[in-house]
């Protein structure tokens, strides 16, 4: 399995607005949140820091949005909510990046709200409708195992 990305590389990596192309994380799949994206904003270096912003449309056309800030902990991130969701929190990681840094997999650990699960997103304005085979060419490179490519479901990306 490739190594994980370090805190300078995350620093240049994650800012912008990423999709989700594939996931077996449970909120995405229960029909209830539709094309999800996650936009995260610098708001420190170091230690580093990222304002997170999650939207979704539901199914009846409302955009809903979930905020917090994710701080690095030296192996991955801690999650915070904002407002309300102050009181909640998870911890995830990227273990996979592409070549051209236009795909990354995430990875989430269980919560107490939450079970364990992966994302795989594509930075806003990528060509979507490969992303299956690239990621399927190299499951491994982007730190998914055999089983966890095969546990995806593969969300359909709406063009830009």
């Amino acid at each position: 399995m490739p190594s994980a990305p370090d805190e300078v590389s995350l620093t240049r990596l994650l800012p912008g607005t990423w999709r989700i192309g594939a996931t077996n994380f449970p909120l995405w799949l229960s029909g209830d949140r539709l094309s999800p994206t996650f936009t995260y904003e610098l708001a420190r270096t170091h230690p580093l820091a990222l304002r997170d912003t999650v939207e979704w449309t539901t199914p009846d056309g409302r955009e809903k949005r979930l905020v917090g800030v994710d701080r690095w902990r030296g192996d991955g991130f801690r999650w915070r909510g904002r407002g309300l969701l102050a009181v909640t929190s998870s911890r995830w990681s990227v273990t996979g990046v592409s070549e051209d840094s236009t795909i990354v997999v995430i990875r989430f650990a269980k919560s107490l709200f939450s079970p364990a699960g992966v994302d795989v997103v594509t930075r806003e304005g990528t060509d979507a409708h490969t992303l299956r085979t690239r990621v399927a060419e190299s499951p491994e490179g982007l730190g998914l195992s055999h089983e966890e490519f095969a546990s995806l479901t593969w969300l359909e990306l709406q063009p830009e």
